[in-house]
């Protein structure tokens, strides 16, 4: 859906410019609203809750797809990789707020993509998966602080599989992410055939990836015709067993024909976290040395988020923003973008920002 005016002006300071004489007090009022609203769709297999609060209507437990759509109202002093939150109540003025949620039939929602890509200067669809410990508005918000970052022009969706939103809640949300791959298969499938467009980016971040790289590599082997539309993976801070990814992911994702972006830190605490509960390294752990696979393009992230856990770098650093946004609107490879620069190894070349 296309955004509304960004403005609403009051019938007396709209009243007084017509009189004349009060032009300062209109821009005084049209500074003082927010920006306007990010519009994001979105499918779950989270249950879809009686709760009247927005925050609490979509649960942790598992259901059916459901579909629909956000409204994200971003504070008009919004700055670039804030998410702007609460401790307290919520400011419409202040805060980036989840103030709606729509829920569609399925094939009102896939009729929306259409007209969503349709109508939009920009012919992409973006598709965000999230990872640990992320309720669903938190999803929501996130989603739409990324678009209006990116400045994306496209049809944004977020798919948000039942992570329970707590840190305690690592086991639960490591057989949840397992469960939803076979559903977000079947999304993106209905995507690529019902939404008519051919410019598909795929975005995942912590453990998102392992429900995304496996949806992805199955629905291509089982509908080769379809790969063409799915321009761009990328992958950031995975939380996936580093061997595993190189032996049995990576060579696939390759030969999928599709631009493979992988960013990595090796400050990311959480991950490392994930590699001792594991007892094996991260795909997104960069200690040591980067995972460099011919054919996917690493970069090293690292020093870019001043967080405590340093995992969340890819909606927190403007540096990485900038990145995703030109693989994103302007399809340029990593030795085209001017913030890195590129460091070569005996096991290979990986790219990193510049200081």
């Amino acid at each position: 859906m296309i955004p509304g005016n960004r403005y609403t002006i009051s019938f007396s300071v709209l009243l007084c410019f017509l009189l004349g004489g009060c032009a300062s007090a209109v821009v005084g009022a049209l500074e003082d609203y927010p920006e306007p609203p990010v519009r994001v769709l979105f499918a779950t297999d989270r249950e879809l809750t009686n709760a009247e609060e927005l925050d609490e209507r979509f649960g942790f437990r598992r259901a059916d797809v459901a579909y629909g759509e956000c409204t994200v109202s971003i504070p008009p002093d919004h700055r670039i990789g804030e998410m702007e939150s609460p401790l307290f109540r919520e400011d419409i003025m202040e805060h980036v707020v989840l103030s709606d949620i729509s829920v569609y039939e399925k094939q009102v929602f896939f009729r929306e993509v259409a007209g969503f890509v349709e109508r939009s200067p920009d012919k992409r669809l973006l598709v965000f998966v999230h990872g640990y410990n992320v309720a669903f508005e938190k999803a929501a918000r996130r989603t739409a602080q990324m678009v209006e970052d990116l400045g994306f022009k496209g049809c944004p969706v977020f798919y948000s599989w039942p992570s329970h939103g707590k840190v305690s809640a690592y086991p639960a949300d490591e057989n949840n992410v397992s469960w939803s791959k076979k559903n977000l298969k079947r999304f993106l499938e209905d995507l690529a055939d019902q939404s008519g467009i051919g410019s598909i980016y795929l975005m995942a971040h912590s453990m998102g990836n392992r429900a995304l790289t496996g949806a992805f590599l199955e629905l291509i082997h089982e509908r080769r015709d379809l790969k063409r539309r799915f321009k761009s993976l990328i992958l950031i801070a995975p939380d996936i067993d580093a061997e595993i990814f190189e032996r049995d992911i990576a060579g696939s994702l390759v030969r999928s024909g599709a631009f493979i972006t992988l960013y990595v830190s090796s400050e990311d605490r959480a991950l490392k976290a994930s590699g001792r509960i594991h007892g094996l390294p991260r795909v997104g752990d960069a200690e040591g040395a980067p995972l460099i696979v011919p054919g996917i393009e690493t970069i090293d992230a690292t020093g870019v988020d001043t967080s405590f856990l340093g995992h969340s770098y890819f909606n927190r650093s403007r540096s990485v923003l900038s990145d995703i946004y030109y693989i994103i609107n302007e399809g340029l490879r990593a030795d085209e973008r001017f913030s890195l620069e590129a460091v070569d190894t005996t096991e290979g070349r990986y790219w990193r920002f510049k200081e």
